[in-house]
Protein backbone atom coordinates (compact mmCIF):
# COMPACT_ATOMS: atom_id res chain seq x y z
CA UNK A 1 0.00 0.00 0.00
CA UNK A 2 1.42 3.27 -0.85
CA UNK A 3 2.44 5.51 2.10
CA UNK A 4 -0.73 7.66 2.95
CA UNK A 5 0.36 8.94 6.40
CA UNK A 6 0.78 12.65 7.24
CA UNK A 7 3.89 13.57 9.30
CA UNK A 8 7.10 15.98 10.01
CA UNK A 9 10.58 15.79 8.67
CA UNK A 10 12.46 18.17 9.83
CA UNK A 11 16.87 18.17 10.02
CA UNK A 12 19.64 19.93 8.23
CA UNK A 13 20.48 20.36 4.96
CA UNK A 14 21.97 17.15 3.95
CA UNK A 15 24.82 18.63 2.11
CA UNK A 16 26.05 19.62 5.52
CA UNK A 17 26.08 16.25 7.13
CA UNK A 18 28.88 15.22 9.83
CA UNK A 19 31.51 12.71 8.81
CA UNK A 20 30.03 10.61 11.71
CA UNK A 21 26.42 10.35 10.23
CA UNK A 22 23.58 11.09 13.17
CA UNK A 23 20.75 8.37 12.87
CA UNK A 24 17.44 9.57 11.95
CA UNK A 25 15.34 9.69 14.68
CA UNK A 26 11.84 8.34 14.48
CA UNK A 27 8.82 9.64 16.69
CA UNK A 28 5.41 7.31 17.13
CA UNK A 29 2.86 9.14 19.58
CA UNK A 30 0.54 7.63 21.58
CA UNK A 31 -3.13 7.75 22.29
CA UNK A 32 -5.52 9.55 21.84
CA UNK A 33 -2.82 12.12 20.23
CA UNK A 34 -1.01 13.02 17.05
CA UNK A 35 2.57 14.12 16.45
CA UNK A 36 2.58 17.45 17.86
CA UNK A 37 3.14 15.76 21.17
CA UNK A 38 6.69 15.87 19.82
CA UNK A 39 7.24 19.47 19.37
CA UNK A 40 9.80 19.82 21.87
CA UNK A 41 12.09 16.83 20.71
CA UNK A 42 11.52 17.68 16.80
CA UNK A 43 12.30 21.20 17.76
CA UNK A 44 15.49 19.97 19.74
CA UNK A 45 16.90 17.33 17.29
CA UNK A 46 16.19 18.27 13.52
CA UNK A 47 19.22 20.99 14.60
CA UNK A 48 21.21 18.67 13.72
CA UNK A 49 19.25 15.18 12.79
CA UNK A 50 16.77 14.34 10.72
CA UNK A 51 13.75 13.88 13.18
CA UNK A 52 10.10 12.30 11.40
CA UNK A 53 7.16 11.90 13.49
CA UNK A 54 4.35 10.12 11.49
CA UNK A 55 0.59 10.87 12.37
CA UNK A 56 -1.04 7.04 12.83
CA UNK A 57 -3.62 6.08 11.13
CA UNK A 58 -6.73 7.97 12.52
CA UNK A 59 -5.18 10.05 14.12
CA UNK A 60 -4.02 13.92 13.40
CA UNK A 61 -3.86 14.75 10.14
CA UNK A 62 -3.86 10.58 8.80
CA UNK A 63 -6.93 9.54 7.26
CA UNK A 64 -9.55 7.11 9.48
CA UNK A 65 -9.98 4.95 6.03
CA UNK A 66 -9.15 2.57 5.47
CA UNK A 67 -9.84 2.09 9.68
CA UNK A 68 -6.96 -0.10 11.47
CA UNK A 69 -8.47 -3.74 12.16
CA UNK A 70 -4.82 -5.25 13.77
CA UNK A 71 -2.25 -3.47 15.54
CA UNK A 72 0.58 -4.31 13.44
CA UNK A 73 -1.26 -2.10 10.66
CA UNK A 74 0.44 0.82 12.50
CA UNK A 75 4.28 -0.54 12.13
CA UNK A 76 3.27 -1.53 8.41
CA UNK A 77 2.21 2.21 8.21
CA UNK A 78 5.52 3.31 9.06
CA UNK A 79 7.74 0.96 7.32
CA UNK A 80 5.89 2.00 4.39
CA UNK A 81 6.51 5.94 5.33
CA UNK A 82 9.98 5.03 5.79
CA UNK A 83 10.41 3.11 2.62
CA UNK A 84 8.98 5.90 0.61
CA UNK A 85 11.54 8.81 2.55
CA UNK A 86 14.16 6.51 1.80
CA UNK A 87 14.84 5.99 5.17
CA UNK A 88 17.07 2.90 5.86
CA UNK A 89 17.71 3.04 9.68
CA UNK A 90 16.57 5.00 12.57
CA UNK A 91 16.22 5.36 15.43
CA UNK A 92 12.87 4.61 17.03
CA UNK A 93 10.91 6.52 19.74
CA UNK A 94 7.26 5.47 21.08
CA UNK A 95 5.58 6.77 24.06
CA UNK A 96 2.71 4.44 25.12
CA UNK A 97 0.61 3.03 22.13
CA UNK A 98 3.76 4.14 20.50
CA UNK A 99 5.85 2.38 22.95
CA UNK A 100 4.23 -0.97 22.19
CA UNK A 101 3.82 -0.05 18.34
CA UNK A 102 7.95 0.88 18.15
CA UNK A 103 7.83 -2.90 19.66
CA UNK A 104 6.13 -4.34 16.96
CA UNK A 105 8.10 -2.53 14.85
CA UNK A 106 11.06 -4.21 16.24
CA UNK A 107 9.06 -7.60 15.95
CA UNK A 108 8.43 -6.98 12.25
CA UNK A 109 12.04 -5.43 10.66
CA UNK A 110 14.59 -4.83 13.49
CA UNK A 111 17.23 -4.98 11.29
CA UNK A 112 16.48 -1.67 10.59
CA UNK A 113 16.17 -0.29 14.32
CA UNK A 114 19.39 1.08 15.80
CA UNK A 115 17.80 2.17 19.02
CA UNK A 116 14.79 1.38 20.74
CA UNK A 117 13.45 4.37 23.23
CA UNK A 118 10.48 3.29 25.34
CA UNK A 119 8.71 5.88 27.22
CA UNK A 120 5.65 5.47 29.27
CA UNK A 121 4.52 1.89 28.20
CA UNK A 122 4.83 -1.90 28.67
CA UNK A 123 5.05 -4.98 26.73
CA UNK A 124 2.10 -7.62 28.01
CA UNK A 125 -0.38 -8.56 26.17
CA UNK A 126 -4.28 -7.59 27.37
CA UNK A 127 -5.86 -9.55 29.56
CA UNK A 128 -9.60 -10.18 29.18
CA UNK A 129 -10.63 -7.75 30.97
CA UNK A 130 -8.56 -5.49 29.48
CA UNK A 131 -10.04 -6.95 26.23
CA UNK A 132 -13.89 -5.82 27.55
CA UNK A 133 -12.45 -2.43 29.03
CA UNK A 134 -11.28 -1.33 25.92
CA UNK A 135 -13.80 -3.02 23.64
CA UNK A 136 -16.47 -0.58 26.18
CA UNK A 137 -13.97 2.44 25.40
CA UNK A 138 -14.28 2.45 22.05
CA UNK A 139 -18.15 2.22 22.08
CA UNK A 140 -18.05 4.58 24.28
CA UNK A 141 -16.28 7.02 21.97
CA UNK A 142 -18.36 6.08 19.13
CA UNK A 143 -21.51 6.99 20.85
CA UNK A 144 -20.25 10.34 22.67
CA UNK A 145 -17.16 11.11 21.20
CA UNK A 146 -14.06 12.37 22.61
CA UNK A 147 -15.09 15.12 25.18
CA UNK A 148 -16.35 13.48 27.97
CA UNK A 149 -13.41 11.08 27.59
CA UNK A 150 -11.02 13.93 27.25
CA UNK A 151 -11.88 16.00 30.23
CA UNK A 152 -11.74 12.73 32.64
CA UNK A 153 -8.29 11.61 31.75
CA UNK A 154 -6.66 15.02 31.23
CA UNK A 155 -4.64 15.26 34.75
CA UNK A 156 -3.79 11.57 34.53
CA UNK A 157 -2.03 12.19 31.17
CA UNK A 158 -0.17 15.25 32.55
CA UNK A 159 0.26 15.59 35.67
CA UNK A 160 -2.42 17.75 38.16
CA UNK A 161 0.29 20.17 38.47
CA UNK A 162 1.61 20.47 35.01
CA UNK A 163 1.68 23.76 33.30
CA UNK A 164 -1.52 25.14 31.89
CA UNK A 165 -0.34 25.68 28.22
CA UNK A 166 0.60 21.68 28.59
CA UNK A 167 -3.06 20.77 30.03
CA UNK A 168 -4.43 22.72 27.13
CA UNK A 169 -2.17 21.05 24.08
CA UNK A 170 -2.88 17.95 25.60
CA UNK A 171 -6.62 18.36 25.70
CA UNK A 172 -6.71 19.58 22.24
CA UNK A 173 -5.05 16.45 20.86
CA UNK A 174 -7.42 14.37 22.37
CA UNK A 175 -10.81 16.35 21.79
CA UNK A 176 -9.47 16.66 18.01
CA UNK A 177 -8.93 13.05 17.11
CA UNK A 178 -11.86 11.47 15.36
CA UNK A 179 -13.59 8.99 17.24
CA UNK A 180 -13.67 6.35 14.51
CA UNK A 181 -9.98 6.23 14.49
CA UNK A 182 -9.26 6.11 18.16
CA UNK A 183 -12.07 3.40 18.64
CA UNK A 184 -10.35 1.12 15.62
CA UNK A 185 -6.95 1.65 17.42
CA UNK A 186 -9.01 0.66 20.74
CA UNK A 187 -9.86 -2.31 19.58
CA UNK A 188 -6.66 -3.62 17.81
CA UNK A 189 -4.70 -2.64 20.67
CA UNK A 190 -6.94 -4.90 22.66
CA UNK A 191 -5.78 -7.59 20.51
CA UNK A 192 -2.17 -6.89 19.99
CA UNK A 193 0.58 -9.84 20.98
CA UNK A 194 2.78 -9.51 23.95
CA UNK A 195 6.10 -8.38 23.46
CA UNK A 196 7.68 -9.45 27.07
CA UNK A 197 9.95 -12.16 25.23
CA UNK A 198 10.70 -9.94 22.92
CA UNK A 199 12.59 -7.35 24.83
CA UNK A 200 14.98 -10.41 25.72
CA UNK A 201 16.03 -10.60 22.40
CA UNK A 202 16.58 -6.95 21.46
CA UNK A 203 19.85 -6.67 20.31
CA UNK A 204 20.00 -2.93 20.29
CA UNK A 205 20.83 -0.27 22.88
CA UNK A 206 17.37 0.61 24.72
CA UNK A 207 16.38 3.52 26.64
CA UNK A 208 13.36 3.27 29.06
CA UNK A 209 11.20 6.72 30.86
CA UNK A 210 8.77 6.83 32.63
CA UNK A 211 7.38 9.76 34.39
CA UNK A 212 7.72 9.19 38.23
CA UNK A 213 3.90 10.12 38.76
CA UNK A 214 2.50 8.12 35.64
CA UNK A 215 -0.43 6.08 36.98
CA UNK A 216 -1.31 4.43 33.57
CA UNK A 217 2.21 2.94 33.44
CA UNK A 218 3.59 2.92 36.68
CA UNK A 219 7.35 2.87 37.62
CA UNK A 220 7.47 -0.82 38.48
CA UNK A 221 6.16 -1.40 34.61
CA UNK A 222 9.21 0.43 33.36
CA UNK A 223 11.28 -1.87 36.43
CA UNK A 224 10.41 -4.44 34.36
CA UNK A 225 11.43 -3.29 31.52
CA UNK A 226 14.70 -2.39 32.03
CA UNK A 227 15.23 -5.71 33.20
CA UNK A 228 14.09 -7.65 30.61
CA UNK A 229 16.10 -5.51 27.74
CA UNK A 230 19.63 -6.97 27.39
CA UNK A 231 21.08 -3.59 26.90
CA UNK A 232 19.14 -0.68 28.51
CA UNK A 233 19.56 2.49 30.61
CA UNK A 234 16.61 3.77 32.80
CA UNK A 235 15.78 7.20 33.17
CA UNK A 236 12.57 7.71 36.24
CA UNK A 237 11.39 11.86 35.42
CA UNK A 238 9.96 13.47 38.61
CA UNK A 239 7.36 15.99 38.09
CA UNK A 240 5.83 14.03 35.55
CA UNK A 241 3.21 11.67 34.80
CA UNK A 242 2.12 10.00 31.67
CA UNK A 243 3.95 12.14 29.16
CA UNK A 244 7.20 13.74 30.23
CA UNK A 245 7.98 14.55 27.34
CA UNK A 246 6.16 17.36 27.36
CA UNK A 247 6.17 18.10 31.46
CA UNK A 248 9.25 18.00 31.69
CA UNK A 249 10.93 18.40 28.44
CA UNK A 250 14.07 19.80 29.42
CA UNK A 251 14.95 16.54 31.48
CA UNK A 252 13.86 14.13 28.66
CA UNK A 253 15.76 15.69 26.12
CA UNK A 254 18.72 15.43 28.22
CA UNK A 255 18.32 11.67 28.62
CA UNK A 256 17.04 11.28 24.87
CA UNK A 257 20.47 13.53 23.81
CA UNK A 258 22.31 11.08 25.71
CA UNK A 259 20.91 7.70 24.39
CA UNK A 260 21.25 9.29 20.63
CA UNK A 261 25.01 10.24 21.16
CA UNK A 262 25.90 6.41 21.90
CA UNK A 263 23.88 5.39 19.41
CA UNK A 264 25.51 7.79 17.19
CA UNK A 265 28.63 6.62 18.18
CA UNK A 266 28.44 2.73 17.04
CA UNK A 267 27.72 4.22 13.37
CA UNK A 268 30.41 3.77 10.90
CA UNK A 269 32.24 6.55 9.72
CA UNK A 270 31.27 8.10 5.98
CA UNK A 271 34.82 9.63 6.19
CA UNK A 272 36.74 8.71 2.78
CA UNK A 273 39.61 6.14 3.48
CA UNK A 274 43.02 7.38 3.66
CA UNK A 275 44.70 7.59 0.52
Amino acid sequence: MAPFLAYEDKGPDSSRQPLVPKVPLVLVHGHPFDRTMWAPQLETFSADRRVIAPDLRGYGASPVTPVVTDFSGFARDIEALLDELKVESFVLAGLSMGGQIAMDCYRLFPERVSGLILADTFPSAEPPQGVRTRDAMADRLLAEGMGGYADEVLERMVAPYAPDGVKAHVHGMMTATAPEGAAAALRARARRPGYDDLLTRVSVPALVVVGADDTFTPVSDALAMHAALPDAALHIIDGAAHMPNLERPDVFDQALGEFLARVDARQPSSAPPRP
